[in-house]
């Protein structure tokens, strides 16, 4: 059996479209839109609405971590625009999405990011996609557990989810072989993205999952840069995938 596993695909759709060859199964492990790109500054819906430099303004505010600023900064260019801002906000995502559910090849077992928009969705899944969250499935005999979205954060992304209830989804996919994630679980050289130079959140109740059930492998993706890319506890490989929207590339696991 071959699986191919992506996350933080951020409207990389050429790529998307060729990320099944050779395999049995792609996996997707979220962030499937681009609202705006911290490595250039042109692309993305942010960049879309108000222009490159506008983006360059509002990813220094948060880079240097000034977010009432950058959220203010953000408030007065929304307001710039004629009609409801969520309205030009959806326009832009149902584009991505459509364009990227239409390339994702099949079979495929996707879980959300945190910048993924969950209702958004369902309108455009093509048969043999499955979304899966807090849920199961078996492929070739080994049990794939899928655990969606973010802890919440200053950012503020759309699918940021508190603790406990992130924890729950973890409890109810219990012990599996592999365990899919978009963010890692709470190991800091896991975490620290050596671009952004910050630390992002990562789960303590999967940290916890992998201590009591020792799955194979968990897999997850969110910082683009880590620090260290592996790392094994106990019997567990614990790996981040990779940027995709950067590499193009999926991560393999066969067995």
């Amino acid at each position: 059996m071959r699986v191919h596993v992506v996350s933080d695909v951020h409207g990389r759709v050429d790529a998307l479209a060729a990320a099944g060859d050779g395999a049995d199964a792609l996996v997707c492990l979220g962030d499937l839109i681009l609202f705006i790109d911290y490595d250039d500054h042109a692309q993305g819906i942010f960049a879309d609405l108000f222009g490159e430099r506008h983006a360059d303004t509002f990813i220094s505010l948060r880079t240097q971590k000034r977010f009432d600023e950058a959220r203010e900064f953000s408030r007065r260019l929304w307001a710039s625009l004629e009609g409801d801002p969520r309205s030009h906000i959806e326009a832009a995502v149902r584009r991505q999405y459509k364009a990227l559910f239409g390339a994702m090849p099949t079979p495929a077992y996707l879980t959300y990011g945190n910048v993924d928009i969950p209702r958004m969705w369902a309108e455009n899944l093509r048969e043999g996609q499955h979304v899966l969250d807090g849920e199961t499935v078996e492929l070739d005999g080994w049990r794939f557990g899928f655990v969606g979205g973010g802890l919440r954060t200053p950012y503020r992304t759309p699918h940021e989810i508190d603790d406990e209830t992130y924890a729950a989804k973890v409890a109810a996919v219990g012990a599996v072989d592999v365990l899919c994630c978009h963010i890692p679980p709470a190991v800091p050289e896991l975490l620290y993205d050596t671009v952004a130079r910050r630390f992002e959140r990562g789960s303590e109740a999967v940290l916890e999952a992998i201590r009591d059930t020792q799955p194979r492998y968990v897999l997850f993706g969110h910082v683009h840069q880590p620090l260290v890319r592996r790392t094994r506890i106990g019997r567990t490989e614990c790996v981040n995938v990779g940027h995709f929207r950067a590499r193009g590339v999926p991560y393999v696991l066969e067995w």
